[in-house]
């Protein structure tokens, strides 16, 4: 990450709530974890983790004494199984903990977890972090308005999330955009799907490295689903432009490809698509989201002086005052959402760019 690249100063970490600890507990959220967040703080020594590549990941490797590092990779195999398996252990006996990881970037610093199944060297990983109220409000919208499900369980103030599968963004389109196999007016519609449903329910901050490309291969071509990985951002931001990735300039080679490749009817068709898709996840899920969205207007998730910027561009962009009389972003999210799916799409991602750092 350059330095002029950081969206704001660290952003604060939010508590969760009583009203959002409440909604955990009824939607299944909530488990009782045999290692939390705190219990991997004290490793006895660590080294820079390295790509393939031989490039710093910025990820460290972190070692415990032998006694402890025992208790911690079963403790964080049961960790996994409530994932996986609602706390089966009894199918997980041939998994251990073959590497545990610590991000020395970021918010709320991560561990990553490698878990290996010892029968077939087949592995898989998930992340234990802090319990930031912005990342499992992101995470819940995702879950409901996104086509993709995600898994995570909350203790106390430690969150377990299962890893998001895919080529990282900025890695795709540094290697994979111009291969001669890479169907591009597919890449160009599922980016402006996802630049629509990040806009409509105010997930910020989605630069290429913040989110993976997940490609199916197809009887005839290649199938792409955009999505984010990074959720820290939900609501966060004052301005407009920072809840639209199109704005942000390491993603300027795909928007590129959208203006190239994509007509205005066919921005606005896509555009319609996705706004339809949405509207029916959340018909399917109505008071699961009045329920998070009614956590979320009683919460604190970002600074007053961010909060008057939104609801004034949003106000200006929708040339609607009802976006004046919101009081916090879960009013401006609930807002944002009823308003954009009770009108036409407007063509946002052929109108000039601004560069955002």
């Amino acid at each position: 990450m350059q330095a002029g690249e950081i969206v704001t100063k660290k952003k604060v970490v939010y508590p969760i709530s009583k009203r959002l600890r409440k909604y955990l507990r009824t939607y299944d959220r909530e488990a009782k974890l045999p290692v939390r967040y705190e219990d991997l703080l004290h490793n006895s020594e660590s080294f820079p983790y390295y790509d393939k590549s031989g490039k710093d990941t910025l990820w460290e490797t972190v070692l415990y004494e032998q006694t402890r590092q025992q208790e911690l990779s079963e403790g964080l195999t049961m960790n996994y199984a409530l994932l996986k398996t609602a706390g089966d252990i009894s199918v997980m006996e041939h998994l251990r903990v073959s590497r545990i990881d610590y991000c020395t970037f970021g918010n709320t610093n991560p561990f990553r977890v490698q878990i290996k199944n010892q029968l077939n060297d087949n592995y898989d990983y998930f992340y234990v972090k802090r319990a930031d109220a912005s990342r499992v409000y992101g995470l819940e919208l995702e879950h409901i308005l996104s086509p993709s499900r995600i898994n995570y369980r909350v203790d106390g103030e430690t969150l377990i999330e299962e890893h998001i599968a895919g080529i990282p963004g900025d890695v795709f389109i540094k290697e994979y955009l111009d291969r001669p196999n890479t169907n591009k007016v597919r890449i160009a519609k599922e980016f402006v799907k996802f630049n629509e449903r990040c806009f409509i329910r105010l997930l910020g901050d989605m630069r290429s490295y913040n989110y993976v490309i997940d490609v199916t291969p197809d009887f005839e071509d290649e199938q792409y689903r955009v999505r984010s990985i990074d959720f820290d951002q939900q609501s966060y931001e004052g301005r407009r432009s920072k809840y639209l990735p199109q704005f942000f300039k390491d993603n300027n080679k795909v928007v590129e490809l959208v203006l190239q490749l994509l007509n205005p009817q066919t921005l606005q068709q896509y555009q319609s698509e996705e706004r339809t898709l949405l509207y029916q996840r959340l018909k399917l899920a109505r008071y699961r989201l009045k329920d998070l969205i009614d956590a979320m207007r009683v919460d604190t998730l970002s600074t007053p002086d961010k909060i008057e910027q939104l609801k004034q561009e949003l106000a200006q962009f929708h040339q609607s005052d009802d976006f004046l009389k919101c009081n916090n972003m879960g009013d401006l999210v609930r807002l944002n959402i009823k308003t954009i799916l009770t009108r036409e799409p407007r063509i946002v991602v052929n109108k000039t760019r601004r560069k955002t750092s």
